[in-house]
């Protein structure tokens, strides 16, 4: 018997009769780079074969994806966005999300994790803290830094590379944190601002926008301390640069990848399905084996080198800055206006 004509051409574009038998696709937007290969690779095939379907990522920075989701609010094709924790604060306030069905897993996440009326999750638990030059800092005979208040030590002028408050949020992070010990807090950023010139300022080297000038610095010396995470820090070393991530004994900021269902999504049964298997202990398991990706959920294991790394993460949790992102969202724009004009003037 002769195969029809259609068959004839799926075989001939190597599509199988399992790959024919999917009934259902399912879109996630998230970052591309290490964190889309990490999910590709090891953590969301295990989803796909036990539910017959594809998942199919579309990359982008969190701003993207929420363009998207805003661009097609009534009938969008993302089923599960990934966004930033501060992103995610706004896409909830403008209605983007849907409340996550209350089942056993969101019991198994670090408190922080759930966000108000469970209407997302962290997926991703990130630490702004400090990141350092082990090779300048052993050149130099210094100890390796302890606090927030270290960017203001005199010794490092010069070495200090502070990203911009205005364009990052690992330079927000420290921003606010140093404002924190300076007296102030995110309804009041006035210290902050009025003490920079003469605390943390002095020492910087160059305010960059983002962290991907850091390798740059960093091999040629000019880098020495910088806020980072220590995700970000284990890229660098992955580089073979020389750098550590030291928690701040005051407490690292706190940074989540939250992840959310989106409302009036195709497909909300499964999309939730597929938000619970990645909030989960084995899934997140495989995410920090494939990407370095540090679990909100406790049950999940860390790689050695991570634990290591990382040290006891749940005393960390402990100790970790929630900031307020309501507040820091209704008045961004003042201060990103201020911190160009004043800080980088």
């Amino acid at each position: 018997m002769k195969l029809s004509r259609t068959l004839t051409a799926l075989v001939a574009f190597g599509i199988t009769s399992a790959a024919w038998s999917q009934s259902k696709t399912i879109y996630i937007g998230m970052n591309g780079g290490p964190m889309e290969k990490a999910y590709t690779s090891q953590v969301l095939p295990d989803f796909e074969k036990a539910n017959n379907v594809k998942v199919v990522v579309v990359p982008g920075t969190s701003s993207d994806v929420l363009a998207k989701l805003l661009a097609n609010r009534n009938s969008p094709q993302i089923h599960v966005a990934f966004l930033d924790d501060g992103v995610m604060a706004r896409a909830v306030s403008m209605g983007i999300c849907q409340k996550l069905d209350d089942t056993p897993v969101l019991k198994e996440l670090y408190p922080f994790a759930r966000l108000k009326d469970d209407m997302g999750a962290g997926v991703q638990l990130g630490m702004t803290g400090i990141g350092y030059n082990t090779k300048l800092f052993k050149e130099k005979g210094w100890a390796p830094p302890t606090s927030w208040m270290d960017f203001a030590d005199p010794k490092y002028k010069g070495k200090v590379v502070f990203q911009s408050a205005s364009s990052s949020t690992f330079g927000l992070h420290g921003f606010l944190a140093i404002n924190r010990l300076l007296g102030g807090s995110e309804k009041n950023v006035e210290p902050g601002f009025s003490k920079w010139a003469t605390t943390v300022g002095p020492n910087v080297v160059e305010y960059i926008p983002n962290s991907a000038k850091l390798s740059e610095m960093i091999t040629t010396g000019e880098a020495g301390l910088f806020p980072l995470t220590p995700t970000a820090i284990g890229d660098l070393k992955d580089k073979g640069l020389p750098v550590a991530y030291v928690a701040p004994k005051e407490g690292a900021v706190l940074l989540l990848v939250d992840l959310c269902v989106v409302k009036n999504n195709p497909d909300p049964a499964l999309a939730q399905k597929l938000a619970q298997f990645l909030l989960s202990a084995p899934a997140q398991t495989k995410a920090a084996e494939a990407g370095k990706q540090i679990p909100t959920n406790t049950q999940a294991k860390m790689t050695p080198e991570m634990d290591k790394n990382l040290g006891d993460l749940n005393a960390l949790a402990k100790k970790v800055t929630v900031v307020d992102w309501d507040t820091i969202n209704a008045n961004r724009a003042q201060w990103d206006q201020r911190w160009n004009q004043q800080i980088e003037k």
